[in-house]
């Protein structure tokens, strides 16, 4: 995710222009100031690429505003000592989903190109090249466009990969036969679970129009499940992350961390003022 400071108000750190890159699993890399802003953007760098929308951070003064989120934007208010105020844009950079097209058939060249046209990058595989296959993206779906060739060999080297959906084009009478095949070769029923089948065929479609019907039914299917499959990893990273009680802002749970325990739980605070208000109101 690109984060870039869009305006400030001082004493900042930061300045208009300020950019930092937040990785998948949290880090930052670059400036976009210091530790009232930074530990908030980057969790809501991580929110941003679960939902694959961007949004603007405004971080104010606790006396200015209240805290609140709408669509897109979210307000806090800080207790920063500094008295500044910050609005850092948020841009999450979501690499184009991979489809992997299995076959030799011009279905499957039809389809690599149709999907090319529709901001997939594209692995077109032959029979020889299953037994070297990587799928390196979460985002990724594969057909089985080998119209009787190889079609059991595809479809099993396609379901090596548990994130990978796979669609397999091939009649009803033709998917039963190639599905009973994998079972009899101890293909999980978890595994076979996984593929779509038939997929893109219609009965006097020609080629090109089974390229397209299989791709419409990836792209349905990709829009209805969402952008892409980061919540696993969005929701680990975004463990790190507590919440001040007092404040509202977000604390980065580490050695070293500002913390007071109350009931047996712990606490973080982005700063001495924050703990101090906190530890006053448990002893009032």
């Amino acid at each position: 995710m690109l984060a870039t400071v869009v305006r400030c108000d001082p004493p900042t750190s930061a300045k208009p222009g300020d950019k930092a890159v937040i990785t998948a699993d949290g880090r930052l890399r670059g400036w976009i100031g210091g530790s009232c802003s930074e530990p908030l953007v980057r969790r809501e760098a991580l929110r941003a690429l679960a939902e694959g929308t961007p949004r603007l951070v405004k971080i104010v003064p606790a006396e200015a505003v209240k805290a609140s989120r709408k669509r897109g934007e979210l307000t806090m208010a800080t207790t920063c000592p500094s008295g500044g105020a910050l609005d850092i844009f948020i841009e999450p950079q979501l690499p184009k989903p991979l489809l992997v097209v299995f076959g030799d058939s011009p279905a499957a060249e039809n389809l690599v190109k149709l999907a090319q046209l529709t901001g997939f990058r594209t692995q077109l595989v032959a029979q020889a090249g299953l037994g070297v296959l990587s799928v390196p993206t979460a985002d990724a779906w594969a057909v089985i466009a080998t119209m009787g060739h190889y079609d059991e060999e595809a479809l099993e080297a396609a379901l090596a990969f548990p994130a990978l959906k796979v669609a397999l084009v091939a009649s009803r009478r033709r998917s039963a036969a190639v599905l009973a095949a994998l079972r009899g070769r101890g293909v999980s029923e978890e595994a076979l679970a996984r593929v779509h089948a038939p997929a893109g065929r219609l009965r006097g479609a020609t080629q090109e129009e089974i390229a397209l019907l299989a791709l419409a039914e990836v792209v349905a299917e990709r829009r209805r499940k969402g952008p892409a499959d980061h919540a696993a990893l969005v929701e680990e990273a975004a463990a790190v992350f507590a919440t001040d009680p007092v404040c509202g802002m977000s604390v980065e749970i580490k050695a070293g961390a500002l913390t007071a325990e109350r009931n047996g739980e712990a606490h973080y605070f982005c700063g001495p003022g924050c703990r101090d208000t906190f530890l006053a109101a448990a002893q009032a």
